[in-house]
């Protein structure tokens, strides 16, 4: 592993973490539209794994491993995040999923099937699930729903590198974290399985799919869908910071009849 000068041998332990950087590529495909190439994912990881392997001192307490698959999995969303990973028609009809998902489990006190709710959205079940597939990249949270100055100020309490955490950024972060596992205790028992398999297991779709018996695109579906389901409960929930940046102060509703 190291060379007679004790320095490490790159080349040889950039073949021996090649296949982490296809893993995390490929896990992280699911999050990503079609639109999007696991090649050139990979070789964002690759130069990422590089950079692990220049930037890594042993004796600081994190194994490399551990170190690289932060850099590869970073490397690959730098690369990505000049790229609008979604359309805005896309992203559009989703709003409305989730919409429909709050207003039909309201209505049933139960999570919506599939059918219930293409047929509540005017869809056909095929329309449906197609827009699931095409919608493979819709995320848990976007920079516009912590938008406005409040959102600015919610991003930096918890980006900005302090030595004393914020109170307030910790309280929101717990609640946010409350309200998701309460959402995906309520998820219908195969995707709770899907979501499982996937961030607790790191298995891939095709993976996934193996154990549960459907398609790759079947697994994407129900990601998705999965997804579409926290957003709605997380955007909806009275104490989390990204429901409470949509509603303004009481003392404004009143007046604020015109505007825009």
């Amino acid at each position: 592993m190291y060379t007679a000068q004790g320095a490490l041998e790159r080349d040889q332990l950039v073949v021996q973490y090649a296949p982490l950087v296809k893993r995390i590529a490929f896990h992280l495909m699911a999050k990503l539209p079609p639109s999007v190439q696991v090649d050139d994912l990979i070789q964002n990881g690759m130069l990422g794994l590089l950079d692990a392997l220049g930037r890594y001192e042993e004796g600081l307490g994190a194994q490399f491993e551990t170190y690289a698959v932060q850099r590869i999995r970073g490397s690959m969303l730098d690369g990505l995040r000049e790229n609008d990973w979604l359309p805005r028609g896309i992203r559009r009809e989703m709003r409305r999923v989730e919409t429909m998902v709050v207003q039909l489990e309201h209505a049933q006190g139960r999570p919506p099937a599939e059918g219930e709710l293409a047929n509540a959205l005017g869809m056909s079940l095929a329309d449906y699930q197609k827009l699931l597939l095409d919608a493979r990249g819709h995320q848990l949270l976007y920079l516009e729903d912590l938008g406005g100055e409040e959102g600015d100020d919610y991003l930096a309490r918890n980006t900005t590198a302090s030595s004393l955490p914020d109170p307030l950024a910790l309280l929101e972060d717990a609640n946010m974290r409350t309200t998701l596992v309460r959402a995906i205790e309520m998820l219908p028992e195969r995707e709770k399985l899907m979501m499982a398999l996937y961030y607790e297991q790191e298995l891939n779709l095709r993976e996934i799919g193996e154990i549960m018996g459907v398609t790759e695109s079947r697994v994407c579906q129900l990601h998705t869908q999965s997804i579409a389901r926290l957003r709605a409960t997380v955007m909806n929930a009275p104490e989390t910071p990204v429901a409470k940046r949509g509603r303004k102060p009481k003392s404004c509703e009143s007046g604020a009849q015109g505007g825009g």
